[in-house]
Order: C-alpha cells, then sequence, then structure tokens
C-alpha cells in the first residue's frame, strides 16, 4: 500500500507502515468518487487538518481525559496511522479499490479499520471490505439519509452510501442518527430506506428525548461500524462542511452516541467524512471533528 505523509501521527498513533500488532490502524483516504461538475478537491486536505488538530494534544496522552473516563490509550490501545493512500480526484474506481483493499488489509491483521474521509462516498468500498467478517450493524451519523439509487448516472457517489451498504450481505442494520431539514432525499428514498428496514433517528428525536432514542435501536453484542459525516453536528460548531444546516447535533450528543455504541457493541470500524479544511481557517472545527474520532479510539476494544 502506497501511504502519502505529509502531518504527524494523529494522536496517540504511531506512524506504520503494516497494521499487524495494533488494535486499530488509521489512514487518510482524501479522494473518492466524484460526481460530474463536483470538486471533490474540497476534501482532500481533510484527513491531515485532522491529525494537525491534535498535535499539540498527543503531548499529554498520560492527562485525564474527562470525555473517556481515563487516559486515551489508558487501556492498552495500540494505534497505527499508515498515513493517506494515494488517491486522486477524478479516478473513482481506482479509488475504491484503494480503500477497500487497504481496509482489507487492516481487518485480515486483526485491527480495527479507522478512516479520514474526503467525502462521503469513501465508506461505500470501505463497509464493502467487511464481506467475510462478521456480520456488521451501522450507525451512520449525518444531516442526510444517503438512499440516492444514482445521482448525475454515478451510482458510488456520496449521496448513495447507505443505498450501496444496503444491499451488502454482511450489512444486517442500519441505524441513521441526526437527519434534519431538506436533503438529497425525496419521498421516494425514504420509503425505501424504511422498507428495507433502516431506523431513522431525526436530530430532532436526538434533541428530545435524547441519544438514547438512537441508542435503543443499537441491537446487544454486535460489531458496529460509525459512519460520522461531519455535517451531522449543527453549524454553530461544523461551519466546515459543504451544507451547513442549522438544527445539528451537539459535540456532545454525538459523543454520547459513540459511548453508548462501545457500551451495547463492539465497535468495529469508523469512518469520517465531509470536512472541508478551507471553511475552517481557525482550526476550531478540524479539532471538534478530530475530538470526535479521538472518543472512538478512547473506546476500541481489541479483537477477540
Amino acid at each position: 500500500m502506497t501511504a502519502r505523509r505529509t502531518a504527524p501521527a494523529f494522536m496517540g498513533a504511531r506512524k506504520s507502515k503494516t497494521p499487524q500488532g495494533f488494535t486499530a490502524a488509521l489512514f487518510g483516504a482524501p479522494h473518492g468518487t466524484p460526481y460530474p461538475g463536483i470538486d471533490n478537491r474540497i476534501h482532500q486536505a481533510a484527513p491531515d487538518a485532522f491529525r494537525l488538530a491534535l498535535k499539540e494534544d498527543a503531548l499529554w496522552l498520560d492527562h485525564w481525559d474527562f470525555d473517556i473516563g481515563g487516559p486515551l490509550l489508558g487501556k492498552g490501545i495500540s494505534v497505527a496511522d499508515l498515513g493517506n493512500l494515494a488517491t486522486t480526484p477524478k479516478q473513482g474506481a481506482k479509488n475504491r479499490k484503494l480503500i477497500e483493499a487497504c481496509t482489507r488489509r487492516i481487518l485480515e491483521a486483526g485491527a480495527i479499520p479507522v478512516m479520514f474521509g474526503g467525502d462521503d462516498s469513501v465508506p461505500i468500498p470501505f463497509i464493502q471490505a467487511y464481506s467475510g467478517q462478521s456480520p456488521i450493524v451501522i450507525l451512520q451519523i449525518d444531516a442526510h439519509i444517503d438512499w440516492r439509487e444514482e445521482r448525475y448516472g454515478e451510482r458510488m457517489g456520496f449521496s448513495s452510501t447507505m443505498r450501496r451498504a444496503s444491499e451488502q450481505e454482511h450489512v444486517w442494520r442500519i441505524v441513521q442518527a441526526g437527519m434534519r431539514g431538506i436533503g438529497s432525499a425525496r419521498e421516494a428514498e425514504v420509503r425505501d430506506a424504511l422498507d428495507w428496514g433502516a431506523r431513522l433517528v431525526t436530530a430532532r428525536d436526538i434533541h428530545h428525548p435524547g441519544a438514547g432514542s438512537g441508542l435503543q435501536q443499537i441491537p446487544e453484542v454486535c460489531d458496529g461500524v460509525i459512519s460520522f459525516d461531519c455535517d451531522a453536528l449543527d453549524l454553530s460548531q461544523m461551519p466546515a462542511v459543504s451544507y451547513p444546516t442549522p438544527g445539528g447535533l451537539t459535540y456532545t450528543q454525538v459523543t454520547d452516541l459513540i459511548a453508548g455504541v462501545a457500551a451495547k457493541a463492539r465497535i468495529a470500524g469508523f469512518t469520517m467524512v465531509e470536512f472541508m479544511p478551507r471553511r475552517d481557517p481557525a482550526g476550531t472545527a478540524a479539532f471538534t471533528a478530530a475530538r470526535i474520532a479521538a472518543n472512538v479510539i478512547g473506546r476500541l476494544q481489541p479483537r477477540s
């Protein structure tokens, strides 16, 4: 696997060429499957923005993390940072192969894959890589449901992520949390999602009565893959996305969802997508997103 290294390793991780021997392995996927006329380069600097955001915090790994309830890596968690894949803006098929191959390699090494995108098309090959593993439950935290069959003739783009996931035999439940406003879904897509059995938990549901409305849809004792789109957060905390929308989730609500999944299930993978560094000149939004990823890493359990 070819890696591009332009930033320090993510907080607590160690730069490595192999995932072997680690609890988890992190990699960047700067590009996914593009739509005609939509520039997917707007997300390509996101993986390194997340790494740089916690550069100073990486000096304090022995400090108590109050989000986790102890030091970030206090449970013997070890994380490899494999760098960024050599994806390119316009070669969707090539990018998908790179992402799937890297994810499979991590799984075969007995580690938990963590991927920083890139747009919301990159989870499609990431999820595909779990074929042959134990069945997975997906928790998508997103402002949109992403159930389009196609858009502009492309079936593998960011509006079709959960539709493609639903077609995989190893995906046995999809829980979608944080939807709000007007997104890409039309009535037909909402009906298709519900008919398949997707559990839709809106942002309003999480605001009232709380994160438990989403967590009750997560089965006990399962392998859960969390797909986090930065636009799930309210625009006051996350302006650095393509479609910032009011009424979104708070940082605490997202980390409550993560903690709740970890309490009920084993986190078997994590993706974070749709961050636009150019809309974050102060770096505060990157810090918020990176802290969400740190919350996931701090709650991982080694594969048995």
